[in-house]
């Protein structure tokens, strides 16, 4: 009789671990309070658009091509990608840069700058090149099951070597003066829920992987990695039940015995849980002992990375004359901008990003018609000072359009809108149970990564294990992948 293992959630890191584990020979079922797969790799239809509702960059493609290597595929019928370059438009008060990961574009871009700013680019990719083969194979990559797989003087040395007690923007500073390019390299911090003003330097690596990787599509956007892992684990024998929503986790001496269902006990030798771990703490596990340090209070007093504010836009017309598919538009003042986010305030100016994915697959919209999703980041509910209210979502919503009718190709954006829906900090709560609303999870601020970062091995319950962007390694789907991958490493070590 192969073991069972329930997993709650079928979040990226819920359904790599369940195809994990089914390919080991384990019997495994999900359950999804909602009734479709992907958590917030989600997808929205409406009008004849098809939207990503949450990830839309795909970066590290190995990492997402490994889920189904591992089980024999070739991921290529699964997730057929494309590479970008341009990667994407930044559109700054008075112009527009195009950001190449072809170096021969980029260093002629830069030259135009000035060869300083050369010099410094290149001297910043081999000091964050050197630290991000350090932080993968030391850091990323493993977990930490006790407190001596991380304080021994060998693994405190490689710490120093990563140098994370600088900001990322400091650290860029360093190497390149001029203020737009520093933005470029340094905003990507965002895509893990932090700010670059105080987020480790090591964030730094996020722009690195762009420049030496490269930006990728995966045709259908990315929620096509989403069904196409769902549909692989199907493929494995594995079941999936939607529309349940697990009240519990079952505790007995000090092991997880299985889940709730409707208050209906569902035994199983393993449990996953995938569901957001503040969340799964404060509501999942009951037992006071159980919670260990993970206390209530202690989940309330952590610190939580931004939320978003996103638009799903369908429009009436192609935006021939926008180039390409990502755009960050920065506000006049970007450091104040990420300041206000972080300290709860409403913004005035905020920056945002534009994703236009019926650019590269004309089925995601109506012929001739484009849609256009919008992320502003902002801040998470526990930090707020303003409620989400229709005239919260009306500012946002206006700065946004505002904003875009000034910049070369958008002109007439405010015309052109035949469909509109949100999502909100309290969608993402409610919707995905992300705690205080938080799209990343938890913070990875140095005292909330790595070792000190909630692991996949439960300290204080045996046969419980956690996956997901408040866990380590941390947030963003090539990280959230790596979870899942050491999560169920975890679990076969025990069980043999």
């Amino acid at each position: 009789m192969s073991k069972t293992v329930s997993v709650i959630g079928t979040g990226v890191a819920g359904l790599a671990s369940a195809i994990r584990l089914q390919h080991a020979g384990y019997d495994v079922t999900i359950y999804e309070k909602s009734e479709m797969a992907g958590g917030k790799m989600h997808q929205l239809k409406k009008d004849g658009f098809t939207f990503d509702v949450g990830p839309s960059i795909v970066m590290m493609p190995e990492l997402y091509r490994e889920v189904f290597e591992l089980a024999g595929r070739n991921p290529d019928d699964y997730i057929p990608m494309q590479r970008l370059d341009p990667m994407y438009s930044a559109f700054f008060e008075d112009e527009k840069i195009d950001v190449s990961s072809d170096l021969v574009k980029l260093v002629e871009h830069l030259e135009g700058i000035g060869e300083e700013d050369v010099i410094g680019f290149l001297g910043y990719l081999k000091d964050i090149y050197e630290r991000f083969t350090i932080a993968k194979e030391y850091f990323i990559q493993r977990p930490f099951r006790k407190s001596s797989d991380f304080y021994n003087p060998f693994m405190i040395k490689q710490a120093m070597k990563l140098k994370t007690f600088d900001s990322a923007n400091h650290s860029i500073g360093k190497f390149v003066k001029d203020k737009r390019l520093q933005q470029i390299l340094s905003f990507q911090t965002l895509y893990i829920g932090i700010s670059p003003m105080n987020g480790p330097s090591l964030y730094t690596i996020i722009p690195m992987i762009e420049y030496l990787y490269g930006i990728w599509f995966i045709k259908g956007g990315m929620y096509t990695m989403a069904s196409s892992m769902e549909k692989l684990f199907f493929e494995l024998g594995g079941q999936v039940k939607y529309g349940a929503e697990v009240d519990e986790i079952v505790i007995e001496n000090k092991q997880a015995t299985g889940i709730k269902l409707n208050g209906e006990k569902i035994l199983s030798d393993y449990v996953m849980c995938n569901a957001d771990f503040p969340y799964a703490m404060k509501n999942l596990v009951k037992n006071t002992k159980a919670k260990g340090k993970y206390t209530d209070k202690k989940i309330d007093s952590m610190k939580y990375s931004c939320s978003c504010f996103v638009m799903y836009l369908g429009m009436d017309k192609k935006y021939d004359k926008v180039d390409n598919i990502h755009n960050f538009v920065f506000s006049k003042d970007l450091d104040e901008n990420l300041e206000d986010i972080f300290e709860g305030k409403l913004l005035d100016q905020a920056s945002f990003y534009v994703y236009i994915a019926s650019k590269l697959d004309e089925d995601l919209a109506p012929e001739g018609k484009d849609g256009l999703y919008v992320l502003v980041p902002v801040s998470d509910l526990s930090t707020a000072k303003y409620e989400w209210t229709n005239n919260t979502i009306a500012h946002y919503r206006n700065q946004v359009i505002n904003k875009l009718k000034t910049i070369e190709g958008f002109e007439t954006i405010e015309d052109d809108i035949i469909s509109e829906s949100y999502t909100t900090p309290k969608d993402f709560e409610s919707k995905f149970n992300a705690y205080n609303g938080a799209t990343f999870g938890l913070r990875p601020t140095l005292t909330q990564s790595n070792h000190f970062r909630p692991q996949a091995k439960s300290k204080t319950v045996e046969n419980l294990y956690f996956t997901g962007s408040s866990t380590h390694p941390g947030a963003g789907v090539p990280i959230v992948l790596t979870s899942a991958k050491i999560a169920t490493e975890e679990l076969i070590l025990d069980d043999k």
